[in-house]
């Protein structure tokens, strides 16, 4: 599997699906295809939903699952670093190990921890990235399974992304919380994920 075309491609689909990124639909299926078709076929949900729903719709459900709903938020540190000044840090970690890589993000209205970004990063610097992943693999899989338990066309991208990274997805989520406390020792292990501390900074840059 060519994890780069992986990482490019979920970055798209999991940013807000404006006319350009509905636009890509068919050279993200085209690119999968060629360079990895495992995960074109859990792709593919999404790009038919995509193909058969009108925008307006698309747009409205992706805020209703991702900005609306903290179960399925996509900043990764939210599902790890609940104490604000401790995520303060690692979001400015983050914006350090991003400029050192040479990846600007001025201009993109988002924290350096959404997933979008972190997997742009990935496919900028493929080993710093990957390692950046799976630093935070229990999130990616904690939001995976909350999409699947929603039915959200969403969850095969989510899932593609872990599949890029080594060892099992865990099968549940009491396997990955414990996948969170097995991993770097962190000020709030052993939050809830739904913990209202853990509720992420406002987004911006939404349409």
């Amino acid at each position: 599997m060519n994890a780069r075309v992986v990482h490019q491609a979920a970055s798209l689909c999991l940013s807000y699906p404006d006319d350009a990124v509905l636009g890509s639909a068919a050279m993200i299926d085209a690119a999968l295809r060629e360079a990895a078709p495992q995960a074109a076929a859990s792709f593919a949900p999404l790009l038919h939903w995509w193909a058969s729903t009108p925008p307006d719709e698309v747009q409205a459900a992706y805020v209703d699952t991702f900005d609306m709903s903290r179960r399925h938020a996509l900043y990764l540190s939210y599902w790890t670093d609940g104490d604000t000044r401790r995520r303060g840090a690692v979001l400015a970690d983050l914006k350090r190990r991003y400029r050192e890589a040479g990846l600007a993000l001025e201009g993109t209205g988002e924290l350096p921890d959404f997933l979008p970004l972190v997997l742009e990063f990935a496919r900028h610097s493929p080993r710093e990235g990957s390692a950046l992943l799976q630093e935070y693999r229990p999130s990616l899989e904690l939001i995976r399974l909350a999409l699947g338990e929603r039915g959200s066309p969403y969850t095969g991208v989510v899932a593609a992304v872990c599949d890029t990274l080594p060892g099992r997805s865990p099968a549940d989520r009491q396997q990955a919380m414990a996948m969170a406390a097995a991993g770097p020792p962190r000020e709030s292990v052993g939050l809830d994920p739904h913990d209202p501390r853990l509720l992420p900074l406002e987004p911006v840059g939404r349409h």
